[in-house]
């Protein structure tokens, strides 16, 4: 199953260029995320309640079409990856016209979080059986050593190195 969230791209979503600026891709793709979450009974409240959060790791984009002012656009939200316990997961979303214009594509690979320990967790049963909904054949199934194949990883520098 595909999830399809609608935006009216405003004049503040667009950069010198005057299309739509790379954080308005950002943006679209996080409420696409909220509005996805809020229709499967995972909004902010119950999140709240659960004590888990979903943080994003990891996040690309391909552009292939610019998007302009006044223009409607629709943002899709399908699940490409997922751990068998669905505390890793990774969203694919596609940007279109509503003629069917394939504009941009994101990906954002990311985990649930205890709230209140910072630590990675298992969503509740809720949480994994909406998701199981959006996943199709084609989802992998992903593991924690999914993390070391991202490009980018934290090497520390010495302060005094900082010259500002």
């Amino acid at each position: 199953m595909i999830f399809y969230h609608k935006f009216e791209v405003r004049w503040s979503d667009l950069d010198a260029n005057k299309h739509l600026a790379n954080s308005s891709y950002v943006q679209y793709c996080a409420q696409a995320r909220m509005a996805f979450m809020t229709k499967e009974k995972m909004g902010v409240t119950q999140l709240s309640r659960w004590g888990i959060g979903p943080v994003i790791l990891h996040e690309r984009y391909s552009f292939f079409k610019e998007i302009y002012a006044d223009q409607t656009v629709i943002v899709s939200l399908e699940i490409d990856g997922c751990s068998e316990d669905s505390s890793i997961y990774r969203f694919v979303h596609k940007f279109y016209t509503p003629d069917g214009v394939h504009c941009a594509t994101a990906e954002a690979t990311g985990v649930w979080i205890d709230m209140m320990l910072r630590k990675m967790t298992t969503p509740p049963d809720d949480v994994v059986e909406a998701m199981n909904k959006y996943k199709s054949p084609e989802t992998v199934v992903m593991s924690r050593e999914d993390f070391k194949k991202l490009p980018f990883h934290p090497t520390n520098v010495d302060p005094a190195e900082i010259n500002i």
